[in-house]
């Protein structure tokens, strides 16, 4: 990632509306995943909020891959602000390190390795969240730990109304694909568990479809695909008839609605994410995204591999009130988050 102009100016953006007066003043964050897609612009989002307000902040990056962080991170933040923890979700962090707060990203986060890795994926969310659980139980520096969950644990339910957080449907657990949904079932249910056996405080927030330009390579989400075809000048391909209602969510939004839970959520409750102004079809998202680029929307049949990948949920609105009443609102409706990221990801090629 390079920092262009057009990033900072969407970091600029959406760090005006943060205002916790001092709460975040002399606090460091333990952010794993921090190199995928909502963990590194939750990074910057921080680190910039840093600088402008002079918080003397740090964030330590849990990263499996030392190198690739600093890739992204391009230099551009000082070791003052942020360093790196060498760290595999289920392994035990072995840095020494004494966080206020603990973001949880870290895991299997796309269809590809949810039809590849289902095993691993299962057992990442799992033990990965034990892991960071009993560090914070043991560390006595962490007053919170912020789960990232799913909008897949709400499983399959009839109609197209949307999602409350106390929903619960029905989830296919003789299939592989039910990988991810079932993981972050147990995981919020640890993330719980922990409270009530050892006084672990956490939150947990459930992001829609979240999208934007600080996805990665090997993200093959159908809307990072959609993006990665506009940026190239390609027709946007779709491999189904996209007619499955989803709650998308420009990750910068979605970065400040994890801050705003963080800080002001309740206590073992969740939180959906969704910016009521992005809730469409996949099909309507890639019209939109075709429209804002210049291309088409062209279709081609799905390969057995790439379909076992996919989500089985004809509709994951989410209602996102809850997450409103803690004083969130999102900022990008779908037409300017998908205008922002293409103008981010244009800006970075040219530089």
């Amino acid at each position: 990632m390079r920092y262009s102009e057009r990033y900072m100016e969407t970091l600029k953006k959406v760090t005006e509306q943060i205002n916790f007066g001092d709460t975040l003043k002399d606090r460091s964050f333990l952010v794993t995943g921090a190199t995928g897609m909502i963990g590194s612009a939750f990074t910057d989002m921080l680190l910039y909020l840093n600088r402008e307000k002079q918080l003397n902040l740090h964030v330590f990056a849990a990263v499996r891959n030392v190198n690739r962080a600093e890739k992204r991170f391009d230099g551009f933040w000082s070791s003052d602000e942020l360093s790196f923890v060498p760290y595999r979700a289920g392994e035990e962090i072995k840095a020494e390190i004494r966080p206020d707060y603990i973001i949880h990203c870290a895991g299997n986060a796309h269809p590809t390795v949810y039809a590849e890795q289902p095993a691993e994926t299962l057992m990442t969310n799992i033990q990965g969240t034990y892991g960071l659980l009993e560090f914070a139980r043991n560390t006595d520096s962490v007053k919170r730990v912020l789960y990232v969950s799913s909008s897949e644990v709400y499983g399959q339910m009839p109609g197209e109304r949307l999602y409350r957080e106390g929903d619960c449907g029905t989830v296919d657990f003789l299939s592989a694909r039910s990988c991810c949904s079932s993981g972050k079932r147990a995981a919020e249910t640890l993330c719980v568990c922990f409270a009530k056996e050892y006084g672990t405080e956490s939150v947990i927030v459930r992001p829609g479809h979240i999208y934007g330009p600080t996805m990665t390579e090997q993200d093959s989400r159908a809307a990072s695909a959609f993006l990665r075809n506009a940026v190239q000048g390609e027709p946007i391909l779709m491999k189904s008839a996209g007619l499955q209602k989803r709650s998308y969510c420009y990750v910068f939004d979605c970065a400040t609605a994890m801050l705003t839970v963080l800080l002001k959520g309740i206590a073992g409750e969740a939180y959906n994410i969704s910016n009521r102004d992005a809730i469409v079809t996949i099909r309507q998202f890639a019209e939109i995204l075709a429209e804002e680029a210049g291309t088409e929307v062209i279709f081609e049949k799905a390969t057995d591999k790439e379909a076992a990948g996919y989500n089985p949920m004809t509709c994951s609105a989410l209602d996102a009130e809850k997450l409103e009443a803690l004083g969130w609102t999102g900022q990008y409706p779908v037409r300017e988050g998908i205008g922002d990221t293409l103008q981010i990801l244009e800006s970075v090629r040219e530089k």
